[in-house]
Protein backbone atom coordinates (compact mmCIF):
# COMPACT_ATOMS: atom_id res chain seq x y z
CA UNK A 1 0.00 0.00 0.00
CA UNK A 2 1.35 3.42 -0.91
CA UNK A 3 2.35 5.86 1.79
CA UNK A 4 -0.16 8.46 0.57
CA UNK A 5 -2.99 5.96 1.03
CA UNK A 6 -1.78 4.95 4.47
CA UNK A 7 -1.57 8.53 5.62
CA UNK A 8 -4.69 9.92 3.96
CA UNK A 9 -6.75 9.55 7.10
CA UNK A 10 -4.24 11.68 8.97
CA UNK A 11 -4.04 14.51 6.45
CA UNK A 12 -6.85 16.54 7.97
CA UNK A 13 -5.32 16.27 11.41
CA UNK A 14 -2.05 17.72 10.10
CA UNK A 15 -3.75 21.08 9.72
CA UNK A 16 -4.06 21.31 13.48
CA UNK A 17 -0.30 21.54 13.90
CA UNK A 18 -0.49 25.32 13.69
CA UNK A 19 -2.83 25.46 16.68
CA UNK A 20 -1.57 25.55 20.29
CA UNK A 21 -0.98 22.04 21.60
CA UNK A 22 -1.23 20.75 25.18
CA UNK A 23 1.47 18.26 26.14
CA UNK A 24 -0.03 14.84 26.70
CA UNK A 25 0.85 12.95 29.86
CA UNK A 26 2.24 10.13 27.68
CA UNK A 27 5.11 12.32 26.44
CA UNK A 28 8.38 12.07 28.39
CA UNK A 29 9.72 15.09 30.20
CA UNK A 30 12.83 16.87 29.00
CA UNK A 31 14.62 16.66 25.65
CA UNK A 32 14.13 13.65 23.41
CA UNK A 33 17.13 12.28 21.54
CA UNK A 34 16.75 10.55 18.19
CA UNK A 35 19.93 8.54 17.72
CA UNK A 36 21.12 8.10 14.13
CA UNK A 37 23.61 5.37 13.34
CA UNK A 38 25.39 7.29 10.61
CA UNK A 39 27.26 10.59 10.25
CA UNK A 40 25.45 13.74 9.08
CA UNK A 41 24.88 13.90 5.34
CA UNK A 42 23.30 10.49 4.84
CA UNK A 43 19.70 9.46 4.22
CA UNK A 44 18.97 8.30 7.75
CA UNK A 45 20.15 11.62 9.14
CA UNK A 46 18.16 13.64 6.59
CA UNK A 47 14.83 11.94 7.29
CA UNK A 48 15.40 11.99 11.05
CA UNK A 49 15.89 15.76 10.94
CA UNK A 50 12.72 16.30 8.92
CA UNK A 51 10.69 14.35 11.49
CA UNK A 52 12.41 15.89 14.49
CA UNK A 53 11.81 19.44 13.30
CA UNK A 54 8.08 18.88 12.89
CA UNK A 55 7.61 16.86 16.09
CA UNK A 56 9.46 19.51 18.07
CA UNK A 57 6.97 22.12 16.88
CA UNK A 58 4.05 19.81 17.56
CA UNK A 59 5.12 18.81 21.07
CA UNK A 60 6.90 21.91 22.32
CA UNK A 61 9.74 19.65 23.50
CA UNK A 62 13.35 19.88 22.30
CA UNK A 63 14.33 17.04 19.95
CA UNK A 64 18.04 16.45 19.38
CA UNK A 65 19.65 14.37 16.63
CA UNK A 66 22.53 12.36 18.09
CA UNK A 67 24.80 10.90 15.38
CA UNK A 68 26.62 7.74 16.49
CA UNK A 69 28.16 6.39 13.30
CA UNK A 70 29.98 3.11 12.82
CA UNK A 71 29.43 -0.60 12.09
CA UNK A 72 26.71 0.20 9.54
CA UNK A 73 24.35 1.48 12.23
CA UNK A 74 24.90 -1.33 14.73
CA UNK A 75 26.79 0.80 17.26
CA UNK A 76 23.86 3.20 17.57
CA UNK A 77 21.32 0.37 17.79
CA UNK A 78 23.32 -1.39 20.49
CA UNK A 79 23.51 1.86 22.43
CA UNK A 80 19.75 2.53 22.29
CA UNK A 81 18.92 -1.07 23.19
CA UNK A 82 20.64 -0.51 26.52
CA UNK A 83 18.98 2.83 27.36
CA UNK A 84 16.12 3.22 29.87
CA UNK A 85 12.66 2.75 28.37
CA UNK A 86 11.57 6.25 29.44
CA UNK A 87 10.99 7.66 25.94
CA UNK A 88 13.86 10.13 26.15
CA UNK A 89 16.04 8.11 23.76
CA UNK A 90 14.78 6.80 20.43
CA UNK A 91 16.50 5.34 17.37
CA UNK A 92 16.00 5.97 13.69
CA UNK A 93 16.21 2.26 12.91
CA UNK A 94 17.64 1.17 9.60
CA UNK A 95 17.61 -1.98 7.49
CA UNK A 96 21.28 -2.48 8.42
CA UNK A 97 20.79 -2.68 12.17
CA UNK A 98 17.36 -4.31 12.23
CA UNK A 99 17.19 -6.71 9.25
CA UNK A 100 20.76 -7.38 8.08
CA UNK A 101 22.88 -7.44 11.23
CA UNK A 102 21.04 -10.39 12.86
CA UNK A 103 22.22 -12.75 10.10
CA UNK A 104 25.58 -11.08 9.49
CA UNK A 105 26.75 -10.83 13.09
CA UNK A 106 26.20 -13.96 15.21
CA UNK A 107 27.53 -12.18 18.32
CA UNK A 108 25.23 -9.17 17.98
CA UNK A 109 24.78 -7.49 21.36
CA UNK A 110 21.01 -7.08 21.03
CA UNK A 111 17.94 -9.01 19.95
CA UNK A 112 15.75 -6.99 17.59
CA UNK A 113 12.41 -8.31 18.83
CA UNK A 114 13.29 -8.33 22.52
CA UNK A 115 15.32 -5.15 22.89
CA UNK A 116 13.35 -2.69 20.74
CA UNK A 117 9.81 -1.35 20.56
CA UNK A 118 8.68 -0.60 16.97
CA UNK A 119 6.93 2.78 16.70
CA UNK A 120 6.45 3.45 13.00
CA UNK A 121 7.85 2.89 9.50
CA UNK A 122 9.18 6.15 8.07
CA UNK A 123 9.83 5.07 4.50
CA UNK A 124 11.31 2.64 2.00
CA UNK A 125 13.71 3.92 -0.66
CA UNK A 126 15.41 2.44 -3.67
CA UNK A 127 19.15 2.57 -3.87
CA UNK A 128 20.63 4.47 -6.79
CA UNK A 129 23.55 3.02 -8.71
CA UNK A 130 25.68 6.12 -9.23
CA UNK A 131 29.11 7.20 -10.43
CA UNK A 132 31.10 10.39 -10.73
CA UNK A 133 31.11 12.20 -14.05
CA UNK A 134 34.61 11.02 -15.04
CA UNK A 135 33.65 7.33 -15.27
CA UNK A 136 33.39 5.75 -18.74
CA UNK A 137 30.41 3.44 -18.10
CA UNK A 138 27.20 5.35 -17.59
CA UNK A 139 24.61 2.60 -17.98
CA UNK A 140 24.33 -0.85 -16.45
CA UNK A 141 25.23 -2.77 -19.61
CA UNK A 142 28.46 -0.82 -20.07
CA UNK A 143 29.29 -1.14 -16.36
CA UNK A 144 28.96 -4.91 -16.50
CA UNK A 145 31.27 -4.98 -19.53
CA UNK A 146 33.76 -2.71 -17.75
CA UNK A 147 33.83 -4.96 -14.68
CA UNK A 148 34.35 -8.05 -16.82
CA UNK A 149 37.23 -6.36 -18.63
CA UNK A 150 38.79 -5.35 -15.30
CA UNK A 151 37.90 -8.10 -12.81
CA UNK A 152 38.29 -7.08 -9.18
CA UNK A 153 39.57 -3.58 -9.92
CA UNK A 154 36.46 -1.43 -10.49
CA UNK A 155 35.76 0.15 -7.11
CA UNK A 156 32.37 0.42 -5.39
CA UNK A 157 31.91 2.41 -2.19
CA UNK A 158 29.36 1.48 0.46
CA UNK A 159 28.17 2.90 3.78
CA UNK A 160 29.87 0.00 5.56
CA UNK A 161 30.54 -3.70 5.40
CA UNK A 162 27.25 -5.53 5.74
CA UNK A 163 25.22 -2.42 4.92
CA UNK A 164 22.22 -2.37 2.59
CA UNK A 165 24.40 -0.69 -0.03
CA UNK A 166 27.01 -3.43 0.32
CA UNK A 167 24.36 -6.14 -0.10
CA UNK A 168 22.97 -4.38 -3.17
CA UNK A 169 26.46 -4.61 -4.65
CA UNK A 170 26.74 -8.29 -3.72
CA UNK A 171 23.37 -8.98 -5.35
CA UNK A 172 24.56 -7.15 -8.48
CA UNK A 173 27.81 -9.15 -8.57
CA UNK A 174 25.92 -12.43 -8.29
CA UNK A 175 23.35 -11.54 -10.92
CA UNK A 176 25.88 -10.07 -13.39
CA UNK A 177 28.57 -12.69 -12.84
CA UNK A 178 31.24 -10.08 -12.13
CA UNK A 179 33.92 -9.33 -9.56
CA UNK A 180 34.42 -5.82 -8.18
CA UNK A 181 36.36 -4.05 -5.43
CA UNK A 182 34.23 -3.22 -2.39
CA UNK A 183 35.40 -0.24 -0.31
CA UNK A 184 33.39 0.21 2.91
CA UNK A 185 33.03 3.59 4.64
CA UNK A 186 31.55 4.68 7.97
CA UNK A 187 28.34 6.00 6.48
CA UNK A 188 26.89 7.45 3.30
CA UNK A 189 28.31 10.94 3.79
CA UNK A 190 32.00 10.02 3.53
CA UNK A 191 31.31 7.42 0.82
CA UNK A 192 29.62 10.03 -1.35
CA UNK A 193 32.35 12.55 -0.68
CA UNK A 194 35.00 10.18 -2.01
CA UNK A 195 32.82 9.13 -4.94
CA UNK A 196 32.39 12.73 -6.05
CA UNK A 197 36.07 13.40 -5.41
CA UNK A 198 37.09 10.49 -7.63
CA UNK A 199 38.68 8.28 -4.97
CA UNK A 200 36.12 5.57 -5.81
CA UNK A 201 34.26 4.96 -9.04
CA UNK A 202 30.76 3.61 -8.40
CA UNK A 203 28.33 3.17 -5.53
CA UNK A 204 24.93 1.74 -4.69
CA UNK A 205 23.62 4.50 -2.42
CA UNK A 206 20.30 5.33 -0.83
CA UNK A 207 18.16 7.57 -2.98
CA UNK A 208 17.70 9.80 0.06
CA UNK A 209 21.37 10.68 0.37
CA UNK A 210 22.30 10.41 -3.32
CA UNK A 211 19.51 12.64 -4.67
CA UNK A 212 21.05 16.07 -3.86
CA UNK A 213 24.27 15.07 -5.63
CA UNK A 214 22.44 13.66 -8.65
CA UNK A 215 20.25 16.75 -8.93
CA UNK A 216 23.32 19.01 -8.75
CA UNK A 217 25.09 17.03 -11.46
CA UNK A 218 27.98 15.96 -9.22
CA UNK A 219 26.88 12.31 -9.48
CA UNK A 220 25.28 10.42 -12.36
CA UNK A 221 22.50 7.87 -11.77
CA UNK A 222 22.72 4.70 -13.84
CA UNK A 223 19.81 2.83 -12.27
CA UNK A 224 17.45 2.53 -9.31
CA UNK A 225 16.84 -0.70 -7.41
CA UNK A 226 13.10 -1.09 -6.83
CA UNK A 227 10.99 -2.76 -9.54
CA UNK A 228 9.07 0.52 -10.02
CA UNK A 229 10.54 3.96 -10.68
CA UNK A 230 10.36 6.36 -7.77
CA UNK A 231 8.51 9.63 -8.26
CA UNK A 232 11.60 11.66 -7.43
CA UNK A 233 13.56 10.12 -10.32
CA UNK A 234 11.09 9.35 -13.11
CA UNK A 235 13.82 9.39 -15.77
CA UNK A 236 16.19 6.94 -14.07
CA UNK A 237 15.55 3.37 -15.30
CA UNK A 238 15.34 0.48 -12.86
CA UNK A 239 17.74 -2.45 -12.76
CA UNK A 240 14.75 -4.54 -13.83
CA UNK A 241 14.40 -2.45 -16.98
CA UNK A 242 18.09 -2.92 -17.78
CA UNK A 243 18.15 -6.69 -17.89
CA UNK A 244 18.02 -7.67 -14.20
CA UNK A 245 14.47 -8.93 -13.79
CA UNK A 246 13.04 -8.61 -10.28
CA UNK A 247 16.12 -6.84 -8.88
CA UNK A 248 14.90 -5.37 -5.59
CA UNK A 249 17.37 -4.00 -3.05
CA UNK A 250 15.97 -1.26 -0.87
CA UNK A 251 16.85 0.76 2.19
CA UNK A 252 14.27 1.53 4.85
CA UNK A 253 13.96 3.66 7.96
CA UNK A 254 11.69 3.61 10.99
CA UNK A 255 11.44 4.93 14.51
CA UNK A 256 11.92 2.55 17.44
CA UNK A 257 12.56 2.84 21.17
CA UNK A 258 14.16 0.56 23.73
CA UNK A 259 12.25 -2.59 24.65
CA UNK A 260 9.22 -2.29 26.94
CA UNK A 261 8.55 1.33 25.98
CA UNK A 262 5.40 2.81 27.49
CA UNK A 263 2.49 1.80 25.19
CA UNK A 264 0.84 5.20 25.72
CA UNK A 265 3.94 6.95 24.39
CA UNK A 266 4.23 4.51 21.47
CA UNK A 267 0.63 5.21 20.49
CA UNK A 268 1.07 8.98 20.82
CA UNK A 269 4.29 9.24 18.80
CA UNK A 270 2.95 6.88 16.13
CA UNK A 271 -0.16 8.99 15.68
CA UNK A 272 1.88 12.18 15.55
CA UNK A 273 4.37 10.67 13.10
CA UNK A 274 1.49 9.86 10.78
CA UNK A 275 0.22 13.43 11.13
CA UNK A 276 3.64 14.86 10.32
CA UNK A 277 4.21 12.56 7.34
CA UNK A 278 0.83 13.61 5.93
CA UNK A 279 1.89 17.27 5.81
CA UNK A 280 2.29 18.44 2.17
CA UNK A 281 5.81 19.85 2.63
CA UNK A 282 7.00 16.66 4.33
CA UNK A 283 5.42 14.49 1.63
CA UNK A 284 7.16 16.60 -1.00
CA UNK A 285 10.55 16.14 0.67
CA UNK A 286 10.02 12.41 1.10
CA UNK A 287 9.04 12.08 -2.57
CA UNK A 288 12.21 13.91 -3.60
CA UNK A 289 14.25 11.47 -1.55
CA UNK A 290 12.33 8.45 -2.86
CA UNK A 291 11.05 7.56 0.63
CA UNK A 292 7.70 5.88 -0.01
CA UNK A 293 5.24 3.47 1.63
CA UNK A 294 5.78 4.72 5.20
CA UNK A 295 3.17 5.23 7.89
CA UNK A 296 0.73 2.83 9.49
CA UNK A 297 0.66 1.21 12.91
CA UNK A 298 3.45 -0.07 15.17
CA UNK A 299 2.16 -3.58 14.48
CA UNK A 300 2.58 -3.07 10.74
CA UNK A 301 6.17 -1.95 11.28
CA UNK A 302 6.90 -4.97 13.52
CA UNK A 303 5.62 -7.35 10.81
CA UNK A 304 7.64 -5.49 8.19
CA UNK A 305 10.86 -5.90 10.21
CA UNK A 306 10.26 -9.65 10.63
CA UNK A 307 9.65 -10.14 6.90
CA UNK A 308 12.74 -8.14 5.92
CA UNK A 309 14.90 -10.09 8.38
CA UNK A 310 13.83 -13.40 6.85
CA UNK A 311 14.31 -12.13 3.27
CA UNK A 312 17.84 -10.85 3.80
CA UNK A 313 18.95 -13.83 5.88
CA UNK A 314 18.51 -15.93 2.74
CA UNK A 315 20.45 -13.42 0.62
CA UNK A 316 23.33 -13.34 3.13
CA UNK A 317 23.47 -17.13 3.15
CA UNK A 318 23.29 -17.57 -0.64
CA UNK A 319 25.88 -14.86 -1.34
CA UNK A 320 28.12 -15.91 1.57
CA UNK A 321 28.36 -12.29 2.64
CA UNK A 322 30.64 -11.33 5.51
CA UNK A 323 29.97 -8.15 7.46
CA UNK A 324 33.60 -7.06 7.21
CA UNK A 325 33.91 -7.93 3.51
Amino acid sequence: MHRRTLLQASAAAAATLAAPMIKAQSLPSGPIRIVVGFPPGGGTDALARVLAQKLQILWGITLVIDNKGGAAGVIAADYVAKQPADGNTLLMAHINSHALAPSLQPKLGYNVERDFTPIGLVGVTPNLLICNESQPAKNVKDLVALCKQNPGSISFASAGGGSAQHLALEMFKLRAGIDALHIPYKGSGPALSDLIGGQVQYCFETMTSATPHVKSGKAIALAQTRPKRAKGHPNVPTMDEQGFAGFDATTWYGLVGPGKLNPAFVKRINEDMNRVMAMPDVMEKFDQYGAEDGGGTPERFADFIRNETQKWAKVVKDAKVQADA
